[in-house]
């Protein structure tokens, strides 16, 4: 089932080495990061180049991209099956990952998706982004739901420490799982460096592109139930019987939870002519589209972090957010708050920014400060933090 070598332990350089770090690269994917696939990448290429002393073991489960070996103190190890459905995720952490952990015995396992392995007695490190599932099962399928109903709390207490991105997360694994506060440390996000202001000929020349020259309010991120994009639609039609205006809606993010609820309310949309979608986007294109944008409207209601947020406050774009969940932590006065489970509310959020230039001014302002609060030079440190709490125990 595993496909491996442990030649490597047999190199004097890695038995000299401090600590022996295996990590969980499964959604370290080549032109498919998606949210935690970023959090893995942006926090283990830091950490790997700023301590060349320790030995990091990276386990993929299919053939994987050389960019993701970040320096020299990295193997990679390939595990089979491909862990992509229920059964496959038992399969790989309770065979596959346990085999190699069994064998290394290493001074710490650390997951990013907070999968862990219960067949294994090492030192286990989670990042468990959010609970999004217990509170809303339904948005996510039959068999998914009932993995993660039964493995994630024991998950949670297998773990020697918990790492989650904000405050709320971690009062949510707390309260739902009853976790020790003092076990959970919080790693909030960062925000790619490349996220940036973006010139006058630029916003021109996307706003061509994508919106016929017209300002657009914009949302990324996949089209997952929780993002709400069903109420985001009704809004929008609200805000242009409203406004009578010409501004359109651009969606950036793959149909991969296309669901029926939502193709219904964009088929019932009096203005579904005005929003475009994009599909992914590059990151250098999501830039341009980001900081082109009239507003960022991201109203989930449910989200463990939130990193558009930051994305838009560092293009200088007006954020509309949510005030639920964790979105008013990252937020702070730095963006318009609204109900999410108010199409009125999410209506009238964007009627302002229209309508209130000086609106709009004020919260780029406000952004340009609160965005410094947050970078992946902090994450990985506080990641780092918390691999060696782990290890000291």
């Amino acid at each position: 089932m595993t496909f491996f070598s442990f030649d490597f332990l047999n190199n004097p350089y890695f038995r000299g080495t401090d600590m022996e770090i295996v990590v969980n690269t499964r959604l370290l994917l080549k032109n498919k990061l998606e949210g935690i696939g970023w959090f893995s990448y942006e926090t283990l290429k830091r950490i790997t180049n700023n301590h060349p002393e320790h030995h990091f073991i990276f386990l993929f489960d299919r053939d994987f991209d050389e960019e993701f070996l970040f320096a020299d103190n990295v193997t990679p190890l390939i595990l089979s099956p491909q862990a992509r459905h229920p059964i496959l995720f038992w399969l790989w952490f309770e065979f596959s990952v346990a085999s190699v952990l069994n064998k290394l015995k290493p001074d710490i396992f650390i997951s990013p998706d907070g999968y862990l392995s219960l067949n294994s007695k090492c030192k286990q490190l989670a990042v468990i982004h959010d609970l999004n599932f217990e509170h809303y099962p339904n948005d996510v399928s039959f068999t998914v739901r009932k993995y993660y109903k039964y493995f994630f709390p024991r998950f949670a207490r297998k773990a020697s420490r918990i790492a989650t991105v904000s405050e709320f997360s971690k009062k949510d694994i707390v309260k739902t799982y009853g976790i020790d506060a003092a076990k959970i440390d919080v790693v909030n996000n960062g925000c790619n460096t490349m996220y940036s202001p973006v010139n006058a000929e630029i916003q021109a020349a996307t706003r061509l592109k994508y919106s016929e020259s017209k300002e657009y309010f914009l949302f990324v991120g996949a089209l997952h139930p929780r993002k709400n994009i069903s109420r985001l639609f009704e809004a929008f039609d609200e805000f242009k019987s409203r406004s009578q205006s010409d501004v359109k809606l651009v969606i950036v993010g793959e149909k991969y939870y296309w669901t029926s609820a939502i193709k219904r309310t964009y088929i019932g949309m009096k203005y579904k002519k005005d929003v475009v979608f994009t599909g992914r986007l590059t990151s250098k294109e999501l830039k341009n589209v980001l900081g082109s944008a009239l507003a960022l409207t991201y109203v989930p209601y449910f989200e463990g972090f939130g990193i558009p947020i930051l994305e838009a406050m560092n293009c200088d774009t007006p954020v509309i957010t949510s005030n639920v969940t964790s979105m008013p932590e990252v937020a702070g006065d730095a963006a318009l708050l609204v109900d999410p489970f108010s199409v009125d509310s999410i209506s009238e959020g964007m009627f302002k920014i229209y309508s209130q230039p000086e609106l709009r001014k004020n919260l780029i302002e406000k952004g340009r400060l609160r965005k410094l609060n947050y970078s992946w030079d902090k994450t990985a440190e506080a990641l780092w933090e918390s691999v060696i709490k782990t290890v000291k125990g």
